[in-house]
């Protein structure tokens, strides 16, 4: 049976550690604010972009660009966005497990033909799929401490330039989509070549017959990268939102766990040091007993 001491020690040790939980809850809370305010921020760029294209597009029928390419697949980029960081409960998890079966199943051909490329952003994917071997060709870790635009149309800049030269001819990116706070949506879309953009019925109601300068090609093929930028940054955006959205989740479970630990902890601690007292009070009465009797 475990002694006062010991389980006042244990007691300090969980309060120590839910101090640190709860302290990382807020830290968590604080970031995911202004992580939110920089989706939101982004989105009407991103919007403005898509709805142009979608506008310029739809007039220019017979508008041809090698981002819209699609051709035989032989190479595949794959792109697998995790945290630097973990105690962000199953969130890296979700993201490698998508991953990985990805790989094993519609990319399985690929990876066995050495014609898949891993690009991992962020520590925790890089780290598990560099020790089982898999093909990483692009490895980021660190980069959300300080995350920027520059590396997201660096990253994409890259890719397109591989698309064009033929060396790859498909790529995916595997992220967590930031849904709340409590909700994180493992997700997995192709990049390029680009989808065929669908208008929306309310655009096509309501738009205008611009007049462009220099014409609608010229303006396309100047958009399309800044698409591609705009859509890589937004993914970036969102994982990281998740994953302070995961671990602000993570840390207030660890915190009300602790908190019923140390209660269940009291109960025993006073259960032993009753037990002790008792103890002592038979202890004192059998000697004061000893003495009346002799």
């Amino acid at each position: 049976m475990a002694t006062l001491r010991d389980i006042k020690g244990r007691i300090k040790g969980v309060k120590s550690t839910q101090q640190i939980t709860k302290a990382m809850k807020m830290v968590s809370a604080a970031r995911l604010r202004r992580a939110q305010e920089n989706i939101i921020n982004a989105r009407p760029y991103s919007k403005k972009i898509a709805e142009l294209l979608r506008h310029l597009l739809s007039a220019q029928k017979d508008f041809e660009n090698s981002l819209f390419v699609e051709r035989e697949v032989k190479s595949i980029a794959l792109i697998v966005v995790t945290s630097d960081r973990g105690l962000c409960g199953a969130f890296n998890m979700n993201i490698i497990r998508t991953a990985e079966l990805m790989i094993k199943g519609e990319l399985i051909e690929f990876h066995h033909n050495g014609k898949l490329q891993l690009y991992c952003v962020g520590k925790k994917g890089n780290d598990y799929f560099t020790k089982r071997n898999y093909p990483v060709v692009g490895s980021y870790p660190g980069i959300f401490s300080n995350l920027k635009f520059e590396f997201a149309s660096g990253l994409i800049k890259e890719l397109t330039n591989k698309y064009l030269s033929g060396e790859i001819d498909k790529v995916f990116v595997v992220y967590n989509e930031f849904k709340s706070v409590i909700q994180q949506k493992t997700t997995s879309v192709q990049i390029v070549p680009i989808k065929p953009f669908e208008t929306e019925a309310n655009e096509t109601a309501s738009a205008a017959d611009y007049i462009y300068e220099p014409d609608r090609t010229s303006i396309i093929n100047a958009l399309l990268p800044k698409h591609l930028n705009t859509q890589m940054w937004t993914i970036l955006l969102e994982s990281y939102a998740a994953e302070l959205g995961a671990r602000m989740t993570a840390m207030d479970m660890a915190t009300e766990n602790a908190k019923e630990l140390i209660r269940s902890l009291q109960l025993t601690f006073n259960k032993v040091r009753q037990a002790s007292i008792t103890k002592e009070i038979l202890e004192i009465v059998s000697g004061a007993n000893a003495l009346k009797e002799s």
